[in-house]
């Protein structure tokens, strides 16, 4: 008998998220190179989820939690948050979330020194 995990609901991790993508908004709306990077990782790190999921599903070779971790790094923690959420997948695991968040902090903090220091001049 397979036993399917209900969906998660909102919690704590889900509210962070949910407050840095409306910490970034102001940057994204400055900066377009930001917004298209941004984008274009979130969508990497979004197929990334979907493609581990379905491996994990068959039994496949999976994606490193390292990668997808360096993915959320890299600026594409709000399409692997949403991947997350999507695919539920990676939402059991403390630990995964808990470097996850983390990623996304100093991603998000990175873009803001960066946002704060060109609008200075001192990039």
């Amino acid at each position: 008998m397979i036993h399917r995990r209900m969906p998660r609901g909102f919690d704590l991790v889900d509210a962070l998220i949910l407050l840095l993508l409306c910490a970034l908004a102001p940057l994204l709306w400055h900066h377009v190179g930001v917004a298209t990077v941004v984008l274009i990782a979130s969508a990497v790190a979004f197929g990334c989820y979907g493609h581990d999921k379905q491996r994990a599903r068959i039994g496949g070779r999976r994606v490193r939690e390292a990668t997808l971790q360096l993915l959320a790094l890299a600026g594409g923690w709000p399409g692997a948050w949403l991947g997350q959420r999507l695919f539920r997948h990676k939402t059991a695991k403390t630990r995964f979330r808990l470097v996850f968040v983390l990623a996304a902090l100093l991603n998000l903090l990175t873009l803001w020194y960066w946002s704060v220091g060109a609008a200075q001049g001192l990039r």
